[in-house]
C-alpha cells in the first residue's frame, strides 16, 4: 500500500515561527524583512498544506492554536536539524568564535558537562563565557556582546525558547535557624538578579520583614553565607548545591513561582557556531527539553 508523503517548506516555516515568536505578522515582518503581505501569504500557504488553522488572535494580538502549538515544538527541531546539516555540509560549522552569557547560577552543575561535551564536539570553535544576571545579559545581546544567553524569566514572559520550566525555592544551610531569624536574612547574587524582585514582592505579601545579607555578584559568596547560615537565599530548585537544603515545609515563607530557562539569540545571526551551541543545548541542557 502506497501514499503521498509531503514535503514541508523550511521558508515557511521559519516565517510560522517568526510570528508565533513575535505574535504579531507586522512585527514579524519587520524581524523577516519582508512585506507584512508577504508574511500572511506564507503563513496562510503553510495552513493550506497542512489543511489546518495556526494562529488565532486574542486581545494581546495572534496566539497559536492547538495545531499551532504542536507544529511550534517540531518546527524548530526541523530548522534546528536543517541548520545543522547545512552548516556541517559547508564545512564551517566548526569554526569561528562564539559568546556565550549564562546567569550565576547555571554555570555550575548544569552548565559544565554541556560545555565539555560541546569544545569536544566542536574543538575549533572559540568559545568565551560571559557570566552576569540574566537582566544584564538580555542588554549585552540587544548591543552585540554576546551571540546566545540562557536567560532565567517568569514563566510566560519572555519571547526565547524555552528549554525548562524549574521551580524557585527556598534554600537554607542543612539544619540552619537563619530561616527562623526575624528580620529574614536573605542573600542574593547581584541586586539585578532576576530573582530579586519576585522574592522580595513575596516576602512584602506577607508582611514579613527582611533584610538583605549580600548582593554582590558573586555566587560563591552567596552559597557561602548560607552555608554558614547566615542567610537563606531562593535558587531554582535543580541548582540548589548537594550540601544546602530546600526549605519545602516552612509556612511562614511564601511560595515561589516557577522560572522559566529561556535560550536567546542574536537576530538575524548567520554564525554557524551559534546555530550549533543552540542545538547542542537543546539536546544536553538538562537532558534534553523538558
Amino acid at each position: 500500500m502506497s501514499y503521498m508523503v509531503g514535503n514541508l517548506d523550511t521558508a515557511l516555516l521559519r516565517t510560522f515561527i517568526t510570528v508565533a515568536e513575535r505574535a504579531s505578522m507586522t512585527a514579524a515582518a519587520s524581524s523577516l524583512n519582508l512585506t507584512q503581505g508577504a508574511v500572511s501569504q506564507q503563513v496562510r500557504r503553510l495552513e493550506d498544506v497542512l489543511d489546518v488553522s495556526l494562529f488565532e488572535r486574542d486581545r494581546r494580538g495572534l496566539r497559536l492554536t492547538g495545531p499551532g502549538e504542536r507544529l511550534f515544538a517540531r518546527a524548530r527541531q526541523i530548522l534546528a536539524l536543517n541548520d545543522e546539516i547545512w552548516a556541517e555540509m559547508k564545512g564551517n560549522a566548526q569554526r569561528g568564535k562564539v559568546r556565550l552569557g549564562v546567569p550565576f547560577d547555571l554555570v555550575g552543575k548544569a552548565l559544565s558537562p554541556v560545555l565539555k561535551s560541546y569544545n569536544a564536539a566542536f574543538s575549533q570553535v572559540e568559545l568565551s563565557l560571559v557570566c552576569a544576571s540574566s537582566p544584564e545579559l538580555k542588554t549585552a545581546l540587544a548591543a552585540g556582546d554576546i551571540d546566545l544567553a540562557l536567560i532565567e524569566e517568569a514563566v510566560g514572559e519572555g519571547a526565547g525558547e524555552c528549554l525548562r520550566i524549574e521551580r524557585l525555592v527556598w534554600v537554607g544551610a542543612r539544619g540552619g535557624v537563619a530561616r527562623a531569624r526575624r528580620p529574614l536574612p536573605v542573600s542574593m547574587v547581584s541586586q539585578t538578579c532576576a530573582f530579586r524582585p519576585t522574592v522580595f514582592d513575596a516576602l512584602d505579601s506577607l508582611n514579613l520583614p527582611w533584610r538583605t545579607v549580600f548582593e554582590s555578584g558573586n555566587i560563591e559568596a552567596t552559597a557561602v553565607t548560607v552555608r554558614s547560615d547566615m542567610a537563606v537565599t531562593a535558587w531554582l530548585a535543580a541548582m540548589v548545591p548537594d550540601d544546602l537544603e530546600i526549605i519545602a515545609a516552612d509556612r511562614e515563607l511564601p511560595p515561589l513561582p516557577a522560572f522559566a530557562i529561556n535560550m536567546y539569540w542574536a537576530e538575524q545571526t548567520t554564525k554557524p557556531a551559534v546555530h550549533a551551541l543552540a542545538q547542542h543545548m537543546r539536546k544536553h541542557l538538562f537532558g534534553g527539553v523538558t
